[in-house]
């Protein structure tokens, strides 16, 4: 019983102190956590002390700023607006100035003006007394002469009409004997406006290659480095290369067409590789040199071959593999000079004719055109010349000399190959002409002879180099022919375009027809 007793104690004693040591320990933590939340407090305080300085700091830096920014502004429109008031000053002393000037002409002028309503006045005067004293004397005229004035009008104009025509046709003469006199000298001026013509369409089409581009920034690596790629370019090729706004394209300009085929060539893999600079471009270019020469040599072979042409001179090979590379008004010479070995071979075959020699002046004939921006002089002469220094026969050589009539033809093999140039640069398409433009151009051609007064019908013959226009007898006298027929070729030259020169024939006949019953 004590025990329980002395236990209940213990647990009541311990519950009491256990009470105390929590609220000492409470109150001790509850003290901590005051003076920590004061601490936070004043630190906080003392923070928003330092953010409200900055923000005032900053604020004043910014209306600083903005001050300043105010006053620069303001000076720069005081400035302007000092210039414009001076500016407006002086448009307004020029004005003044105009104003003045316009106000001394008006007064000026408003004399002048009285002047000439005065003169006009007078002039109107004479005028009507002129009228009447002219009246007067046509009036006495017709009862002198007992003829109506519109009688005298009418034989006057018949015979002014006789003695013009008269005159004209001596005139026409006269122009004619003096053209005969002076025929050299005109056709050297005809020849010279010939060439001024078409030299721009020529030089373009016989001096100019296209390269194309896979984008416009490969200009500027062809340029290179301060220009060191492209001159590199054209000292090793001989060529000039034109960059300008032609998009993703370069031009090469140049007479000598192999220089300008090896100019390509060596861009065009300069392209594709990648790698454009100096050394590059030498070795590139010489590569191309000599595939050009191995391809030139091989198109001669494989030409002569062809044509069973054989024992022919190895630069004469050169020279027709060269022609490849040459056009005359758009058709490939090496082709022109296949085709006239064939036609003048055909030909000589059906006349029982040497067909190989026949082939060979045909294939040789243009053969100064390979080297005619080379050597001065025509290339039947060229030709000619290169014909002799390589043991060609005579009949050879003169085919070649008098294929455009520069020699006379000494045998039937040099017609034959005359005839055979004609065909093969007349057929329709052969320069530079589609089918439907060599149909049109002819056409405009007939319409042109068949719109003049008198003409009957008009034909264009041997594909446009000449048009044959038949006139009404009746309606047109053997004395107008002349005139006709020039005045049908001056229409042509104003209103058509035409490679060479087109002949105009005027056909005038009279039939008598009678029927037997």
């Amino acid at each position: 019983m004590i025990y329980i007793i002395l236990m209940i104690a213990v647990a009541v004693v311990c519950l009491l102190a256990g009470y105390f040591i929590r609220k000492k320990f409470s109150e001790n933590k509850l003290i901590n956590a005051e003076a920590m939340a004061k601490k936070i407090i004043a630190e906080a305080e003392k923070e928003a002390n330092n953010k409200k300085r900055e923000a005032i700091l900053e604020a004043k830096d910014r209306l600083y700023q903005s001050k300043a920014e105010f006053e620069r502004e303001t000076k720069e429109r005081k400035a302007e607006l000092q210039k414009l008031e001076k500016r407006l000053s002086q448009k307004e002393e020029n004005l003044d100035r105009k104003v003045e000037l316009l106000d001394k002409k008006e007064q000026e002028l408003n004399a002048k003006s009285k002047t000439l309503a005065t003169k006009e006045k007078e002039l109107n005067q004479k005028i009507a007394e002129y009228d009447t004293i002219i009246q007067e004397q046509k009036n006495m005229l017709e009862k002198i002469s007992n003829m109506s004035s519109e009688e005298a009008k009418n034989m006057l104009i018949a015979k002014m009409e006789n003695e013009a025509r008269h005159e004209a046709m001596k005139l026409i003469k006269k122009i004619e004997e003096e053209a005969k006199e002076t025929a050299s000298k005109r056709s050297k001026e005809i020849i010279s406006l010939a060439i001024q013509r078409y030299a721009a369409d020529e030089v373009v089409e016989a001096t100019v290659s296209v390269v194309d581009l896979p984008n416009n920034e490969m200009k500027g690596r062809i340029i290179g480095r301060e220009g060191r790629n492209i001159r590199a370019l054209e000292m090793a090729t001989g060529v000039d290369l034109i960059i300008d706004d032609t998009p993703e394209a370069v031009i090469i300009s140049g007479y000598d067409p192999i220089r300008r085929q090896v100019a390509k060539n060596a861009l065009e893999k300069l392209i594709v590789d990648g790698r454009i600079h100096p050394a590059r471009i030498e070795e590139v270019v010489s590569k191309c040199q000599k595939e050009i020469e191995n391809s030139i040599r091989e198109e001669g072979e494989k030409t002569s071959f062809e044509l069973g042409v054989h024992n022919l001179h190895p630069e004469e090979v050169k020279l027709i593999g060269r022609l490849r590379y040459r056009t005359s008004y758009g058709q490939n010479v090496l082709q022109h000079s296949k085709e006239v070995a064939y036609l003048a071979g055909i030909m000589a075959a059906e006349l029982g004719l040497d067909v190989a020699l026949a082939r060979r002046a045909g294939l040789l004939h243009d053969i100064g055109k390979a080297v005619d921006h080379e050597v001065e002089g025509s290339h039947p002469q060229i030709g000619a010349e290169l014909a002799k220094k390589f043991n060609e026969s005579p009949e050879v050589i003169n085919a070649i000399a008098s294929h455009h009539e520069d020699e006379e033809p000494k045998g039937i093999i040099a017609v034959l190959v005359q005839a055979a140039d004609t065909l093969s640069a007349a057929r329709p398409g052969a320069r530079k002409e589609s089918l439907e433009t060599y149909i049109k151009r002819l056409g405009n051609l007939e319409k042109i002879g068949a719109s003049f007064k008198g003409v009957e019908s008009a034909y264009a013959i041997q594909a446009g180099r000449e048009i044959r226009v038949i006139i009404e007898p009746e309606k047109v006298s053997d004395n107008h022919l002349g005139t006709l027929a020039k005045d049908i070729a001056k229409k042509i030259e104003e209103e058509l375009e035409y490679p060479g020169q087109i002949k105009v024939t005027v056909i005038r006949e009279s039939r008598a027809v009678e029927y037997a019953k």
